[in-house]
Order: C-alpha cells, then sequence, then structure tokens
C-alpha cells in the first residue's frame, strides 16, 4: 500500500510539471491585474541609471535582485536535474529558491536526494522548504516540518494552502480542519520563520488576517493571473466540465497584495501570480511587496533552452526592473516601495 501511494505521488508531481510544459494552463479570463495599474514618467529623474541598487535583505541575507524562484518541483526522477540547475542559477544571480512539496520525504527517502541537490548548489542563498497544508493539520509536535527544513538546511518553510487544487485533484484531501491550528504550532515551535502562500487563487483580507494573528509575519499572495493550478488538475482529471466554474477561480495577484498590506505593514509580501517581466516586479513591489516570485516561467524557459534560456530569462526581467526604477527616479528598492501608482485607463471600478 505504502509503495503504491509513493508511486501515485511520485506520478503526479511528474504530470505537475509534464502539463504545465506541454499546455497552456494560464488563466483564461481573469488577470494579475498589473494592467490595470501605470507609473507616471519621470521625465527629470535626476539619477544615474549605472547606480541604481536592486539590492533587498530577505531572510537576513542579501539578494542581487528582489526575486525568488517558487518552489514547484521535487520528488520525482527529472525533479533532481531541474532543482540543480535552477540551484546554480540561484546561487550564482543571489536569488532565492524555493522547492516543490516535500510531502513524499516524510514516508520515504527515495526521492530526498531531489530536494538535498539545492542546497549542495547553493550554499549561501535562501532557500526555502515546502509542506501543504493539510500535511500539517493534525500536527501533534513540530518534529516532522523540523525534518523537512534540516533537509535542505531551509532558511524558512513554505505552507502551501490549496484548498482548489486538493479539490479538483483526482486523489486529494479536502479536510482542511485543523489547518490553522497547525500553523501557530509551527510559528512558536520552529526556529525558523513560517511563510504562507497560495499556489494561484490569492490571499483575502480575512485570511492574512487570520495567519497574521496567528503570528506569520511572510505572506506570499501566490494570486490568480499566472498558472491556474485548478487547470492543471483539470487536465490530469481528463474531464473538463468543472473548468468554466473553476478554471478562473481565485483572487488577482495585485488585489491580494493590497489585502495583505490592509492588515499590517509589518507583513513581508512576496508578490507571485502571473509575475511575467520586470515591470510586473516594479509594480509588485510600488503596490506593497517586499519580494517577487515566479515558477512556470522558469521551468518552461529552462526546458526549452536550458540554463541559456533562463539566464537570459532573468537577465531580460532586471533591465525592465531598471528600467522602470530608472524612468521613475528610484536609485533603490526603498524608494521603488515609496512610489504611488496610478490606476490605468484598463481600469474598470
Amino acid at each position: 500500500m505504502q509503495n503504491r501511494n509513493k508511486n501515485r505521488i511520485e506520478k503526479r508531481k511528474s504530470q505537475h510539471i509534464s502539463i504545465t510544459l506541454r499546455k497552456n494552463v494560464n488563466f483564461r479570463k481573469k488577470s494579475a491585474g498589473f494592467e490595470f495599474y501605470d507609473f507616471d514618467h519621470n521625465a527629470l529623474p535626476e539619477i544615474n541609471e549605472n547606480e541604481i541598487n536592486t539590492e533587498v535583505i530577505f531572510l537576513n541575507k542579501k539578494l542581487n535582485l528582489p526575486f525568488m524562484i517558487s518552489g514547484m518541483t521535487g520528488g520525482f526522477s527529472k525533479a533532481e536535474d531541474i532543482n540543480r540547475n535552477l540551484a546554480i542559477l540561484c546561487e550564482e544571480k543571489q536569488i532565492a529558491m524555493g522547492v516543490g512539496s516535500q510531502r513524499q520525504t516524510l514516508d520515504s527517502n527515495d526521492f530526498i536526494h531531489t530536494f538535498k541537490v539545492v542546497r549542495k548548489f547553493a550554499p549561501t542563498i535562501p532557500v526555502i522548504g515546502n509542506i501543504g497544508a493539510v500535511e500539517i493539520a493534525q500536527l501533534k509536535s513540530e518534529s516532522p516540518i523540523q525534518k523537512l527544513i534540516e533537509m535542505i538546511k531551509a532558511d524558512a518553510i513554505a505552507i502551501h494552502l490549496n484548498p482548489l487544487q486538493e479539490f479538483l485533484q483526482p486523489e486529494g484531501n479536502t479536510n482542511f480542519k485543523g489547518v490553522q491550528k497547525g500553523i501557530e504550532l509551527l510559528v512558536k515551535k520552529l526556529d525558523v520563520p513560517v511563510i504562507v502562500k497560495e499556489v494561484g487563487s490569492g490571499i483575502s483580507y480575512n485570511v492574512a488576517k487570520r495567519l497574521f494573528d496567528s503570528g506569520v509575519k511572510i505572506i506570499d499572495t501566490a494570486g490568480a493571473g499566472g498558472t491556474s493550478w485548478a487547470g492543471i488538475e483539470i487536465l490530469r482529471r481528463n474531464d473538463n466540465s468543472l473548468a468554466n466554474a473553476f478554471w478562473d477561480w481565485g483572487i488577482p495577484t495585485t488585489e491580494s497584495i493590497l489585502n495583505i498590506k490592509k492588515v499590517s505593514h509589518k507583513i513581508f509580501i512576496i508578490a507571485s501570480g502571473g509575475i511575467r517581466s520586470g515591470i510586473d516586479m516594479a509594480k509588485s513591489i510600488a503596490l506593497g511587496a517586499s519580494l517577487t516570485a515566479a515558477a512556470a516561467p522558469m521551468i518552461k524557459a529552462l526546458n526549452s533552452g536550458g540554463v541559456k534560456s533562463l539566464v537570459q530569462l532573468l537577465q531580460l526581467w532586471e533591465t525592465e526592473l531598471r528600467g522602470v526604477m530608472f524612468l521613475i527616479g528610484a536609485k533603490n528598492i526603498q524608494e521603488l516601495k515609496k512610489v504611488e501608482l496610478k490606476k490605468s485607463s484598463h481600469y474598470e471600478e
């Protein structure tokens, strides 16, 4: 029974990557919302573009860019190569990296190496562990999660909230009773920060407040508008009957940022979900995020042209970010955070 369950999880993880690479699983009718905001062009920026500084501090480590490659993979045979390449790049560029769900390693040692490879090739950057909400709902102690942290010498652990994905997943677990209590336990007991994130459906004001009241200080929006995990699971089901109802379900990333920001300025916001350019990164930060993240574009670039394509994509996004900062007169990320965006002509009340 255990081997059958292990093989099922491995197959699911492999399918997630395969479908993401082969199919169009973007949101169909809903966007992340970045097109609804514009920067005021500053024709007199009074800064030297060559002196612009994009560095930020995340988990007490300096990053060259306010960016993280989000956790998406691990736990199947091809994941080791993917994670190795991502780790090498993140270390070289000095950006953060998350791993995919480590759920499998709670029951089996078979794929631990697909996760451990990250810290081996990325010894100095922030590395984020990952576990699902339903796995922490019945926790009696922090010990199982502490093992996941030690496995990759993680700087933090991300708990992904994915009720929509579990609802649509053929083998999903929809018992979410006790998740908030599990989060509170981990916040109190672990010696690294707890990050709570969605997986493509965003964060409401009420959820952000409940998380903050539970002691969570870092929230990742993982908002609607990028990759639809509902879409991925619908394609895995080979049943489109639920596609119209749930493919575009969720709160857009821009709205999620503002929801979290309203709760408390003490929350460190990671903006993810539909980040597809350096301009999206800049708008996220101006809206209230301190870091941005993406997964699918990175995996796709790596798959299509190897590390070279991934490097080119990151360089493009960095150039776009620096371009925005130059054209609004922001010489560092702190100044970018103070810039007020205006509603664009596309915005509808």
